[in-house]
C-alpha cells in the first residue's frame, strides 16, 4: 500500500491492531499502536479498546487505566464503551481489586453506558476470586433482574464463588441451576466444581466428577487430575494418590508440571518422601521439566520432615539448572537453616535474597524474627521487623506474635506492650501466641490493667485460644486481686463453649479463696459438680476455716456432709 502511495488509514490499521490481538501478540501491539501515534493516526474508541486489552493482557494496568482517563477527558472523539470499562474491570480483578473493580463497575453505570453478561462476568469473578460468594450471588441475580441471561461463564464463577468459600453444597446447586436452564457446563464448570468438593475434603465426591464429565460427553483433562491430586493433601487419603494418577494414564492424559507439582505436594504433605521421589523421577523421565514451584515443593516439604540435607541437595540442583530462585524458593532454604539453628547460613541467605532483586516477604521475615528468637537476639529481630515496615510489607499476627516471643525473652516486656497497641493501630488481630506473650509481660510488669483490657477483646477470639493460656490469665487477675476481671473472664470461658477442667476450677477457687470471698467459692464449688467436674476432699476442706470464723454454721454442716460423702466414695 505504501509503494503504491495508498497511505493506510484508520480502518487500516485498526485491522491489523486485531489481528496482532487475535493472534496474541499482544507487546506487538502495543509496539504498534506507538508507531500510530508517531504517523499522527488519530485513533478511535475500537482502537483504544484493543490497546487497553493488550495492556492488560501484559500487566501493564497503569497504562492500560491512563488511557481510560484520557477517552473520558476527551469523550467527544472517543469516549468509553462497555468494552473499554470492562477490560479495566478485568485488570482490577486480576489484580485482586475488588472495590477498584466495582467502582470502575458503578462509573460505567452513572455514565450512562449499560453493562453487558461480560461486565457483570468480570465483577463476579473479582467476588469469586476472594470466596465472596454473598456478593457474587447478588451480582448473579442483577445480571438477571436487568434482562440478560447468564452464560456458562457466569455460572462457573458462581460455583467458584461457594467452592473457595467452602461451600460445595451451594456449588452444586449452581451447577444444576445451569443444567436446568439449558446451559451445558463446560470442563472448567466441571474442573471448578472438583476443586470445590476437593476444597472442602470430600474427595470422593470430587473423584465421582470424572465419571459425570464423561457421560456429559467432556473428557477431563490435566486440569482436572491436578485438582484431585491436590485434593488428596488437603484429605490426607494417600491412598487415593495412586488411584487419580492411575486414572490419567489409563484416559491418556499427559501430566503438565501443574499436576506433577500437585502430586509431590500431597505426597509429601503425608510424609512420604520415597513416593515423591518416585514421581519427581517419572517428572524427569517424561522430559517434564522442574520448575521453581516443584523445587519449593520439595525444599519446603523435606524441612517439614527434618530432611535438610536432602532439601539443600534440591537447592543446589536448581542453582545447576539455572532456574530463578523465587522469594518462595529463599525462604523455605531461610527456614531449614534457621531449623538447624544455623543463624550465620540464614542470614547470608537473606543478605543474598535481597542483592538478587528478590524482595523478602512476610513470610520470610518471619523466619529470620523466628530464628533470633530462637538465638537470643531480641535488638535484631526488633531491628528486622523495623526494616520490614519500611519496605511496607504489612506485617500480620504470626510475626507480630513470633516477636513478643523474643521481647520477653530480652526481658523487653514494655516493648511488647508497645507492639500489642501497634497491631490494634493496624487492626491486626491477635492470635493465641500473642495472648500467652501479652499476658506474660503484664505478669512481669505487674500490669494488672493491660490484662483486664485484654479480657475485653477476648470474646470473638475465646475458643481459638488454649485453655492453658486462659487460666494463666485467669491466675494473673486473680493474684493483682482483681477478682471482677478473673470472674468476667471465666464467664466467657463458660459461654464460649470450653470444655473446663479440674485445672481451671483449681486456680479460680484458689484466688476467690485469697481475697476471703467463700460464698462465690461454694458457688464455684456447685457449678463444678453441675458441670460434672468432681471437687476434690482439699477443695471443700479449704473453706471451712472461712465458715466457722463468720459462724455460718448451716454451710459448715453443707460442707461436713459433702466431705463425709465424699470419703465414703473413696473408701
Amino acid at each position: 500500500m505504501t509503494r503504491n502511495g495508498v497511505g493506510p488509514d484508520l480502518i487500516t490499521h485498526n485491522i491489523v491492531l486485531s489481528a496482532l490481538k487475535n493472534g496474541f501478540q499482544y507487546s506487538k501491539a502495543i509496539a504498534y499502536f506507538e508507531m500510530m501515534k508517531g504517523a499522527n493516526i488519530t485513533p478511535d474508541t475500537f482502537t483504544l479498546n484493543i490497546v487497553i486489552h493488550c495492556l492488560v493482557k501484559v500487566g501493564q494496568y497503569g497504562e492500560a487505566i491512563e488511557i481510560l482517563n484520557s477517552m473520558r477527558d476527551k469523550r467527544t472523539q472517543c469516549p468509553p464503551d462497555v468494552v473499554t470499562y470492562t477490560s479495566i474491570m478485568h485488570s482490577y480483578y486480576v489484580c485482586g481489586q475488588v472495590d477498584n473493580c466495582k467502582a470502575v463497575f458503578d462509573m460505567m453505570i452513572a455514565e450512562g453506558v449499560k453493562p453487558n453478561t461480560v461486565s457483570y462476568n468480570a465483577l463476579l469473578g473479582a467476588y469469586a476470586s476472594h470466596g465472596m460468594h454473598t456478593e457474587a450471588l447478588r451480582v448473579f441475580k442483577l445480571l438477571k433482574q436487568n434482562g440478560l441471561r447468564p452464560d456458562v461463564v457466569s455460572y462457573t464463577t458462581l460455583l467458584n464463588a461457594y467452592g473457595r468459600s467452602g461451600q460445595p453444597e451451594k456449588a452444586r446447586e449452581a451447577f444444576n441451576e445451569m443444567r436446568k436452564n439449558s446451559c451445558k457446563p463446560n470442563k472448567i464448570s466441571y474442573n471448578a466444581l472438583i476443586d470445590a468438593y476437593g476444597s472442602a475434603g470430600m474427595l470422593k465426591e470430587a473423584i465421582s466428577l470424572l465419571h459425570e464429565m464423561e457421560k456429559d460427553g467432556i473428557p477431563p483433562d490435566v486440569v482436572s487430575i491436578s485438582t484431585l491430586l491436590t485434593a488428596c493433601g488437603r484429605c490426607r487419603q494417600i491412598t487415593k494418590i495412586g488411584t487419580v494418577l492411575e486414572a490419567a494414564k489409563c484416559r491418556g492424559i499427559e501430566l503438565n508440571i501443574v499436576a506433577y507439582n500437585s502430586g509431590i505436594g500431597s505426597y509429601l504433605s503425608f510424609g512420604d518422601y520415597e513416593k515423591a521421589l518416585e514421581l519427581y523421577a517419572s517428572m524427569m523421565a517424561s522430559n517434564v521439566n522442574p520448575d521453581s514451584v516443584t523445587y519449593n515443593i520439595l525444599i519446603s516439604g523435606l524441612c517439614k520432615l527434618g530432611k535438610y540435607a536432602e532439601s539443600l541437595k534440591f537447592f543446589e540442583d536448581m542453582v545447576d539448572l539455572r532456574i530463578p530462585l523465587t522469594k518462595e524458593v529463599y525462604s523455605s532454604l531461610i527456614c531449614s537453616y534457621v531449623k538447624q539453628g544455623k543463624l550465620t547460613e540464614a542470614e547470608s541467605t537473606f543478605s543474598s535474597m535481597k542483592e538478587s532483586g528478590c524482595f523478602p516477604d512476610v513470610l520470610t521475615y518471619t523466619a529470620m524474627i523466628q530464628a533470633y528468637s530462637d538465638d537470643g537476639s531480641w535488638r535484631s529481630a526488633w531491628d528486622l521487623f523495623k526494616e520490614m515496615e519500611g519496605n511496607a510489607i504489612q506485617p500480620d499476627a504470626i510475626i507480630c506474635s513470633a516477636l513478643m516471643e523474643a521481647l520477653n525473652n530480652g526481658s523487653q516486656h514494655e516493648r511488647v506492650l508497645q507492639l500489642m497497641e501497634f497491631m490494634k493501630e493496624k487492626c491486626i488481630p491477635l492470635n493465641q501466641k500473642a495472648y500467652f506473650e501479652i499476658i506474660a509481660s503484664c505478669s512481669m510488669l505487674g500490669d494488672w490493667e493491660t490484662a483486664s483490657e485484654i479480657v475485653e477483646y477476648l470474646d470473638s477470639s475465646l475458643s481459638s485460644i488454649s485453655v492453658g493460656t486462659l487460666n494463666h490469665l485467669l491466675n494473673f487477675l486473680g493474684k493483682c486481686g482483681k477478682t471482677e476481671s478473673m470472674m468476667k473472664l471465666f464467664y466467657k470461658m463458660v459461654n464460649s463453649c470450653s470444655v473446663l477442667g479440674l485445672s481451671t476450677y483449681t486456680v479460680l477457687l484458689r484466688n476467690l479463696l485469697a481475697v476471703g470471698k467463700w460464698r462465690k467459692y461454694i458457688e464455684v464449688l456447685q457449678w463444678m459438680e453441675d458441670a460434672g467436674v468432681r471437687p476434690t476432699l482439699y477443695m471443700y476442706q479449704s473453706v471451712l476455716p472461712y465458715m466457722w470464723r463468720d459462724n455460718s454454721m448451716d454451710y459448715v454442716s453443707l460442707m461436713q456432709e459433702k466431705i463425709n460423702a465424699l470419703r465414703e466414695k473413696i473408701t
